[in-house]
């Protein structure tokens, strides 16, 4: 998640892309998708084929298996992730549901049916390939800038995002130079982010299951993060309850505990998918041999709409009411928690951290972070519970 903040130039952003890019995403420079399914399917079937309640185990580690030693090692799930990180996340909930069903011993009926939704999207993904490699080569130099431009804004805006609701936060507040605490996190994010895809790939060598709890830790810290600050902003949404509160603040320009929060928060958003982002790239080089120019040029253009972005949406917020303004800033951080509380869960399930216990009923929201099982709903249930008692607390009290 990179170029976010006016702090952090193209050219620096530009940089430290630069020092995580050396080096493969994986053994392969481009990914067979068919071949990786007809892998993956001849492996699965097998396993399920010879599945018993009684031993789910046994399967459903061999299914693990397979999504860290065929679908993840292959580079599929990475060469998924530059074009849909939607579908990258949805396959991974799939694999996930077909883990659980035979882990808890479901009836074979359940497995099956359970792999064969993951199969359809599987065999979807790898037909989508086709056409989409016949479309890059159409298009050329352009195929690369539009990939390159649009990795960077998509995995950019939320952070873009995150940290416009915060720095305008201090600046109507009248705290402008705490702002800098918030631009501080986001370059350490920036350095963080390539460093640590630098040491996944040259030093760390982490198994696939440390790289998925690494990400799923750094979710639920964001998570629990946003919806402090979140809760904390809604707290404040009504304006007298604002002016009490900002009279005893201002002339102490926000306490040092509250502004170190804040930065954290500003590095955690940046971060939270910083270090994916140039494995991203790393897969789209890889994928994309000969294009570097327009990789290139895609990227710096992606900065720079970010940069507008932040400084348009910026300049709206200041006028927007001050009621409004929290409201909307508070709706926005909750919902990020939201889905980054699910997500995180769903990471620390596919390393084996967290059991998985389906859900079939529960509807799939990749955007929402929602994954059918008991788990990733009942960490999204411990944030929502708490703020829909409190908001009826506060309107019982207003009345």
């Amino acid at each position: 998640m990179l170029g976010v903040g006016p702090k952090c130039s193209t050219w620096l952003c530009a940089l430290l892309l630069v020092c995580g890019l050396s080096g493969p995403v994986s053994a392969n420079s481009t990914v067979d998708f068919t071949q990786v399914v007809e892998d993956i399917t001849l492996q699965a079937e097998s396993a399920i084929a010879n599945y018993k309640p009684q031993s789910g185990l046994y399967t459903a580690t061999q299914i693990s298996d397979i999504y860290f030693d065929v679908f993840e090692a292959s580079g599929m799930e990475m060469a998924i992730g530059v074009n849909d990180p939607a579908l990258k996340t949805e396959l991974e909930s799939l694999f996930a549901s077909v883990i659980g069903a035979a882990s808890n011993g479901y009836p074979k009926e359940q497995v099956v049916q359970a792999w064969q939704s993951l199969a359809t999207q599987l065999n979807a993904a790898a037909k989508a390939q086709v056409q989409a490699n016949k479309q890059q080569g159409e298009l050329g130099f352009w195929g690369g800038f539009l990939q390159s431009f649009f990795i960077l804004l998509r995995e950019g805006f939320e952070a873009m995002l995150v940290v416009m609701a915060l720095t305008t936060y201090l600046q109507r507040q009248g705290a402008q130079k705490q702002q800098n605490v918030i631009y501080l996190g986001v370059v350490l994010a920036l350095i963080a982010s390539a460093v640590t895809a630098w040491l996944l790939n040259h030093v760390l060598s982490l198994a696939g299951t440390e790289q998925e709890a690494l990400e799923g830790v750094t979710m639920l810290v964001a998570a629990a993060l946003l919806f402090y600050v979140s809760f904390w902003l809604l707290s404040k949404r009504d304006a007298a309850r604002w002016q009490q509160w900002i009279e005893g603040q201002v002339g102490h320009a926000l306490s040092k505990g509250n502004v170190l929060t804040l930065g954290l928060t500003g590095f955690l958003a940046v971060y939270r998918e910083g270090a994916e982002t140039v494995l991203f790239y790393q897969a789209l080089l890889a994928q994309s041999a000969g294009q570097v120019t327009s990789i290139g040029f895609g990227f710096i253009a992606a900065s720079i709409a970010l940069l507008g972005l932040y400084f348009v949406m910026k300049h709206i917020a200041q006028k927007l009411p001050l009621g409004l303004f929290f409201g909307i800033t508070a709706i926005l951080l909750f919902y990020l928690a939201l889905s980054f509380a699910g997500t995180g869960v769903l990471e620390l399930q596919e390393a084996g951290w967290i059991t998985i216990t389906p859900l079939n009923w529960v509807p799939r929201a990749s955007w929402l972070g929602l994954y059918p099982s008991v788990e990733t709903v009942t960490a999204q249930l411990s944030l929502l519970l708490p703020l829909v008692l409190s908001v009826g607390w506060w309107a019982m009290k207003r009345k």
